[in-house]
C-alpha cells in the first residue's frame, strides 16, 4: 500500500466533496468566513473521511445557522445532523456535525464549527494547522500517515493527538503512539502548538 498515493486520493475526494456539496458558498451566503482546518488543509487525510471547517460570523445567530443547515439538508444526501449549542461556553460556538454520502457511497463526516468572530479561540485551530504544515517534513508526513493508516478499525484517535505524539514525542509507529498516549495525554489540544 502506497500511503502517499492513498492520502493524495483521499485529499482529492475531499476536495470533490467540497465542490459537489457547495458547503463553503452556503455559509458565505450568510456573510460567514469559512476556513478549512485539520487533516484536509494539512494534507494529512488518511482513512477517516472528515472535513473540518471553522466558520466565522460577527454574532452567533441560531436561526441563521439553522437556515444554512436547513438548506444543506434539503439539497444534499445528509444521513445525520448533530447540533451542539456552545454559545454560552468559553468556545462561543455552534457545532454542526453531519454525515454526507458521496457519489461513490462513501460516508464523510462534516464538522462545521460556527464561531463568533473575535471570541477567545478565534483562529486558534488555524494557527495549529498552519504550524503543523510549516514543520511538516516529508519524513514526518510519511510517519503521521502511516500511523493513521495503522490505527485499527473501530478505534478513533483524534489527529491532533497523533501530531502531538509525533512532533513532541518523536513517536514513529502506532505501537509507540499507544504507549505515548498512556504516559503523555494531551489534556487541552487548544493549548498545543508543534
Amino acid at each position: 500500500m502506497d500511503i502517499l498515493k492513498l492520502a493524495e486520493k483521499n485529499q482529492q475526494s475531499a476536495w470533490n466533496v467540497l465542490e459537489e456539496t457547495g458547503l463553503i458558498p452556503a455559509w458565505e451566503r450568510i456573510g460567514a468566513t469559512v476556513n478549512l482546518v485539520g487533516s484536509l488543509k494539512s494534507g494529512l487525510l488518511m482513512k477517516i473521511r472528515d472535513i473540518d471547517m471553522h466558520i466565522y460570523t460577527d454574532k452567533l445567530d441560531i436561526a441563521e445557522s439553522f437556515s444554512v443547515m436547513q438548506e444543506l439538508a434539503e439539497r444534499l444526501p445528509l444521513k445525520e445532523i448533530q447540533y451542539i449549542n456552545g454559545i454560552d461556553t468559553e468556545e462561543e460556538c455552534i457545532e454542526w456535525h453531519s454525515l454526507y454520502e458521496d457519489k461513490e457511497r462513501n460516508i464523510w463526516k462534516l464538522d462545521m464549527i460556527h464561531i463568533r468572530r473575535g471570541s477567545k479561540y478565534d483562529g486558534t485551530v488555524e494557527r495549529v494547522t498552519d504550524a503543523i504544515i510549516k514543520q511538516l517534513t516529508p519524513e514526518l508526513r510519511q510517519t503521521i500517515l502511516q500511523i493513521k493508516y495503522n490505527v485499527p478499525e473501530g478505534i478513533f484517535i483524534p489527529g491532533i493527538e497523533i501530531y502531538h505524539a509525533v512532533f513532541t514525542g518523536g513517536v514513529k509507529s502506532y505501537e509507540e503512539l499507544e504507549q505515548w498516549r498512556r504516559t503523555n495525554p494531551l489534556t487541552n489540544s487548544l493549548d498545543w502548538l508543534p
